[in-house]
């Protein structure tokens, strides 16, 4: 990071900047916008551009955690002005507040509107660690999504206060578990354990719960529907080492959860526990509503959107899912997702042409309902505990059926209304 307490440089363009100086600002922006969720074809757009308008020779390399980035200055000689940068990355994760803030402070230093120190200064600035109220609202946030995925599901009053107290255990413990890195491997899998374990006491002691959709449920948050959808984004833009890279991570989740799940279940059964289970789904219709604007509030809190942006979030989300609902009760599944998905991405390019802002404010929260975690970790979940691999290979082509809906919605999406921004 570059900081100066020269007055006339902080007032002078990026574009006007010396040569290292402009490198070190894209390799900035690269990072921020890596750890924020961007996905490979979208940051290697970005950057690409950002390049051409700062006069800076740029091939970037994007994995899930690296990047690998290689400049030279156009104005001189071939070879002479040649740096790499290599940086290792945890793999990103989606925060819409500062993805819109980098993408402003970025716009604004490219026009000439913000000079060097003061960029930096403002990217510093997102650096600050979130209130101990922006922690407990991520907390409640777990717990909200997890109960409102029960509603939806219209499963009993019960199976929907496991799912709300589970989703809160596992916020805790998320929180807890963020300054102990000795956990992060095997954090999936303890959480899947602990929620398991839960839905398990509470179906021995007190009521019978649908114990896999429960659990399920519970675990929404940590479910990497997100991360398989963007891998075959990757995969369709032809960045195959990150989409690859990202497939294996997102597999990797859904294999610590079942690990996790079944373990807990063994547990139970070697000490004597017999849960009682049930296939019940009694609620009214009318409950879907309350827990598609629960579930759209809980989401917006999760992706960390300004307070401003939460009802574009939340009437993207909501918008989503029903396209989907009623879309899938009239054509089928998988035409509803992909009607879902098409609008989603048409309506998020629309908003980053006409009001130059990230469309990902539109587009993410707009597909996180039409994901298919859930249905991996359920096929998972069968496939262990029946020992049938034919259950394996239904989960196995509902969840392809969902991705490739999904797909080509967002290709068509693109395709019906480009967008001028990689953001």
């Amino acid at each position: 990071m570059i900081s100066t307490s020269s007055h006339a440089t902080a007032t002078i363009p990026l574009s006007n900047a010396s040569y290292p100086d402009r490198i070190a600002f894209m390799v900035e922006l690269a990072e921020r916008l890596h750890l924020y969720g961007t996905t490979a074809q979208r940051l290697e757009g970005a950057l690409l551009s950002v390049a051409d308008r700062l006069r800076v020779e740029c091939e970037p390399w994007v994995s899930p955690t690296a990047l690998i980035m290689s400049f030279s200055d156009p104005q001189q000689l071939p070879g002479h002005s040649d740096i790499t940068r290599v940086i290792r990355l945890p793999p990103g994760d989606t925060d819409l507040q500062r993805l819109v803030e980098t993408d402003r402070i970025a716009e604004a230093v490219i026009a000439g509107e913000m000079g060097l120190a003061a960029a930096f200064e403002a990217l510093s600035e997102l650096d600050t660690p979130p209130s101990r109220w922006a922690q407990a609202l991520q907390v409640m946030a777990f717990g909200l999504v997890a109960a409102a995925v029960g509603g939806l599901l219209r499963l009993p009053w019960l199976d929907i206060a496991v799912a709300g107290f589970n989703g809160v255990l596992i916020g805790v413990l998320t929180l807890l578990g963020a300054s102990r890195p000795r956990l992060r491997e095997a954090s999936d899998a303890l959480l899947a354990m602990v929620a398991t374990l839960v839905v398990v006491l509470v179906a021995t002691f007190v009521a019978p719960l649908n114990q896999n959709t429960v659990i399920i449920a519970s675990l929404i948050v940590l479910l990497p529907g997100l991360s398989l959808t963007n891998a075959m984004n990757e995969l369709t833009s032809q960045h195959l080492v990150s989409g690859t890279a990202r497939a294996a991570g997102a597999l990797s989740t859904v294999l610590k959860l079942t690990l996790g799940t079944v373990i807990a279940l063994y547990m139970a059964h070697l000490v004597g526990l017999e849960p009682a289970v049930r296939a019940l789904r009694p609620q009214p219709p009318w409950v879907e509503w309350p827990a598609l604007a629960a579930a759209s509030l809980a989401f917006a809190v999760l992706f960390r959107a300004h307070v401003r942006d939460y009802p574009l979030v939340m009437i993207s989300a909501a918008t989503g899912y029903l396209i989907s609902r009623y879309g899938g009760l009239a054509w089928g599944s998988p035409v509803g997702i992909f009607l879902a998905a098409l609008v989603l991405t048409v309506a998020g390019n629309g908003y980053a042409r006409w009001f130059d802002r990230p469309g990902a404010l539109v587009r993410v929260p707009g597909i996180i309902l039409l994901l298919p975690g859930s249905v991996s970790l359920r096929g998972m979940m069968d496939l262990v505990q029946r020992q049938d691999v034919g259950v394996g290979q239904d989960a196995l082509m509902a969840v392809v059926n969902i991705l490739l809906a999904v797909i080509a919605g967002l290709l068509f999406g693109n395709l019906l209304l480009p967008t001028r921004r990689n953001l």
